[in-house]
This record gives C-alpha cells, structure tokens and sequence, in this order.
C-alpha cells in the first residue's frame, strides 16, 4: 500500500524548523557584539583613564607627598598657612580699597591657595632632594622625573662600588650623566661616549658629571640643566636616533629603584610634585 504524503509541502520539519530560530540567534549575538564598544586608548595604547580617576589619584598623590614632606618639614603646615592668609589679605584688602570686597573674595581665596600650593611643591622638592642626595641612583631618580620626551637609560655602565653613568636621549641630542667618585667616572664616561659616537655620528653628545666641585653640576640642578640645553633634534630625529640606539640596550647595571629613604612609593609621590612646580 502506498503511504499518503503530507499535504502542507511547506510545512517545517526536523532540523529545517530550528532554522530561523538559529538565525534569530546569529543576528542577537552580532548585535550584542557590535554594540560593545571597545575601550578607548591613548596615546600610549593604554585604556583612556576617566576625569574624576584621573583627579582623585592626583589628589591622593599630593596628600602622600604632603605627609611624606610634612615627615621631614614640620614647618610645612604652618608656612603654608601663613603664606594662604598673608596672600589672601592682600588681594582681600586691596577689594575693599576698590569698594568691592564680596567681588574680590573668591579672588582672594583662589590666589592665597594657589600659592600655598606653590609653596608646597617648593618645599617638597627641596625636601626629596636633601634626602636623595649622595645616595646610588639619585641622578636616574632626578632624570626620570623630568617634564617632556626624555628617554632615560640608568646604569648603562658602572662599577661595583655603584659609581654609574646614564644615558639621556631628547632634543638636545645624548646626554650622558655621571654620579660617584670623579675619578672612577670619568673615565666611564669617556668610555661610554666613544661607544655612543659610533652608532649616532654627528649628533650632539654632552656629558655632565654630578657634584658640588668646580666643573660638576649639583644634583639639585640636574633637572633644570639639562632642560636647558639647546634644542638641536626635531622629534622625528629623536625618534629615528631612538631606533638606532636600541641595538645598544638599557642599563646592565643594578641601579637602586628607589633611592629616597622609605621606598619607591616616596618617590613616586613627591616626583609627581616635583613635575607640578
């Protein structure tokens, strides 16, 4: 006997019904997948940090580096409220001379605070250089701290009593900085540049020997020293020189990570200071 078919012919049966199902799913998973929206990098490639983070880490970093500083400086407190106070009635008196003091006020109070906080980042700066000065590695803490594009190397080269030269790359062209004994690091540093002449040929070489004797530059002056060296590179030299100078890789010599006495969070905090002032 012949079997009757069916006659709906479109009617779905076995896998073909749980197509559009299946369908209806590929369509929700790609939605989801392209409402996701990836995170936004910087220029450095990492994920974009929001406003109020940003603000309230700096705000952090400032109240460590506070009562870092107030530590060695108990004055701190007292100076700064003086200097708040001092500011502020000045620019106060000076609105009730004009005859209009409730104008002036929140001009008054912005000035005395911006000093105080000037005046803040003065002392906190003196206060982590009296403490790193004449330890291993306070010249690479120094350089590390600098605004701009500066390309720091610490312990390219050294010696077992932590005598060490640095190498800097930035506009002016290398600079190579020495720390230790002068005698044992100068001819580190002679060393250091015949090696680095090779490989950058025409390019500005400066070296600089850290010290209080004649001819050295003062730890404390480092900074601005060679901040103010000659702009003789444009940024896509620094970037092409970069390249070049990579075959010759970062230091091969242990410098201290963090010289200032109570660690590397110290440092961090009162650089970030530093940079401000």
């Amino acid at each position: 006997m012949a079997r009757s078919k069916p006659s709906d012919a479109t009617a779905p049966s076995g896998k073909a019904g749980r197509g559009p199902k299946d369908a209806g799913r590929g369509r929700s998973s790609g939605s989801t997948a392209a409402s996701a929206k990836a995170p936004k990098l910087d220029k450095k490639g990492q994920p974009k940090v929001g406003r109020l983070k940003k603000v309230a880490g700096q705000a952090r970093m400032i109240k460590q580096a506070y009562s870092l500083t107030r530590k060695n400086d108990p004055k701190l407190p007292w100076i700064m409220l003086i200097a708040f106070v001092a500011v502020a009635g000045v620019v106060e008196l000076i609105g009730i001379l004009l005859g209009s003091p409730f104008l002036f006020l929140p001009l008054a109070l912005i000035t005395g605070g911006l000093v105080a906080l000037i005046l803040f980042g003065r002392r906190a700066q003196g206060s982590a250089y009296r403490q790193v000065e004449g330890q291993p590695g306070a010249a690479a803490w120094v350089l590390e701290g600098m605004r701009g594009d500066w390309r720091v190397s610490s312990g390219v080269a050294g010696t077992t009593q932590l005598d060490a030269v640095h190498r800097v790359l930035g506009r002016p062209g290398v600079i190579l900085v020495a720390e230790g004994v002068p005698s044992r690091v100068r001819n580190l540093l002679a060393q250091e540049k015949k090696k680095v002449a090779r490989i950058v040929g025409d390019t500005p070489i400066y070296d600089i020997v850290v010290g209080d004797d004649e001819g050295q530059v003062p730890l404390r002056k480092l900074s601005n020293h060679v901040m103010k060296l000659p702009r003789n590179l444009s940024a896509a030299e620094v970037n092409a020189l970069g390249r070049r100078m990579s075959a010759m890789g970062a230091g091969r010599m242990p410098v201290p990570g963090g010289p200032l006495p109570g660690g590397k969070q110290m440092s961090v905090s009162q650089r970030q200071v530093r940079r401000r002032g």
